[in-house]
């Protein structure tokens, strides 16, 4: 059950646990090689260099004084570039011919520079990474609008990111919020941005782009936190669409009077599931079929077409279930879902499509 506690101990520790959770935004990233991968291709690249160096040095030897026998060997050729490229510059190798000097200037320089951006190259790659990924984040919050935000990433927030996917929604479209940064992670590789943070805090919603999303999917594992974060959805955006899941079918009724628009009782529909195929196992596989997303048969909606306004709702091609006109839900028997008008929606069920269109007629059904 769900019960309402006066302010006290829980409340004092509830705020503690939330200053110790860190809030930032995670945008997914791009597959990169390991540290050690890293450091054995610069290695490899410095080595490179040093070969590079130490060929023009020797063959322009000849242009070389060495003050200790005055002879450049390929082991002087080697020590001479090592410390040039290095910048120690011991000055008991220098080159004294206008060829040697021209060469240190047009070559053996560049070769330094570039020697020593390699060396650095860890600290510039932090720099870069980090004003890179300040970029990336302005870019996201700029273009980001109308998108879904899902709060939870466990068994119910991955099944309908999978639905939401399987009907044409882009990953780009689709921010997560979920206060655990190992459950983050794993949202980021497979493609999603994520909020690491607790989602009854403004502040963290505001962090999703909430106030800019059209729909919302509630999907924690307590029931009391999808009340708070339900009444602090709807009061940064009072447009949107919130869809939430309680685990107790007492709780819908608070659950809705906090501000969602639809309300799925998952202990009760998997049990109303289970008993459904105790009495008909066939009629269970049906429905079972019907709430897998892209196999089988799929409950869509989607508008009616001028073909159809007039017509009796058995009169269309597709199988309809309901009539949605206005706020009223109509069932295909009710006489005054018929005739159909244009700015009806039908709830119908179709043959499930594995390509589905970008914008396509028929839009999917929001399941548990």
């Amino acid at each position: 059950m769900f019960h309402v506690k006066l302010p006290g101990h829980d409340a004092m520790a509830r705020r503690a646990d939330e200053q110790v959770v860190p809030t930032r935004v995670m945008l997914p990233r791009r597959v990169v090689d390991g540290p050690a991968r890293q450091v054995a291709k610069r290695l490899m690249m410095a080595l490179v260099v040093l070969a590079v160096t130490v060929f023009i040095v020797w063959v322009d030897r000849g242009g070389y004084h060495d003050a200790a026998d005055d002879k450049v060997d390929l082991l002087d050729a080697v020590y001479y570039a090592t410390v040039t490229l290095s910048t120690t510059g011991y000055g008991d190798i220098t080159p004294y011919s206008d060829g040697a000097r021209l060469t240190n200037v047009v070559l053996v320089t560049p070769l330094r520079v570039l020697f020593l951006i390699i060396l650095v190259g860890t600290t510039l790659e932090v720099l870069t990474e980090r004003t890179r990924e300040d970029f990336r984040l302005k870019r996201w919050r700029t273009n980001l609008r109308d998108h879904t935000v899902v709060v939870g990433f466990g068994t119910k927030g991955r099944s309908a990111i999978q639905t939401l996917c399987a009907t044409g929604l882009s990953k780009e479209q689709i921010v997560i919020v979920d206060p655990a940064s190992k459950v983050i992670e794993i949202a980021n590789a497979e493609g999603f941005t994520g909020v690491l943070g607790d989602a009854t805090r403004s502040d963290v919603l505001r962090r999703a782009e909430l106030q800019k999303a059209r729909q919302i999917i509630i999907a924690t594992q307590r029931d009391d936190t999808a009340v708070l974060v339900a009444l602090t959805a709807r009061q940064l955006n009072r447009g949107a669409k919130i869809v939430a899941a309680v685990r107790e079918e007492e709780n819908a009724p608070l659950l809705r009077q906090s501000g969602a628009d639809a309300v799925i009782t998952s202990a009760s529909a998997a049990g109303r599931l289970l008993g459904l195929s105790v009495l008909s196992p066939s009629a269970g596989t049906v429905m079972e079929d019907l709430i897998q997303q892209g196999s089988g048969l799929d409950l869509v909606e989607r508008p009616v077409i001028k073909s159809e306004v007039g017509k009796n709702v058995r009169e269309t091609d597709d199988l309809v279930v309901n009539v949605l006109r206005g706020h009223r839900l109509l069932g295909y028997d009710d006489p005054a879902a018929s005739p159909l008008q244009l700015t009806d929606r039908l709830i119908t069920i179709v043959r499930a499509s594995n390509d589905p269109p970008p914008n396509p007629l028929h839009q999917a059904v929001p399941r548990p």
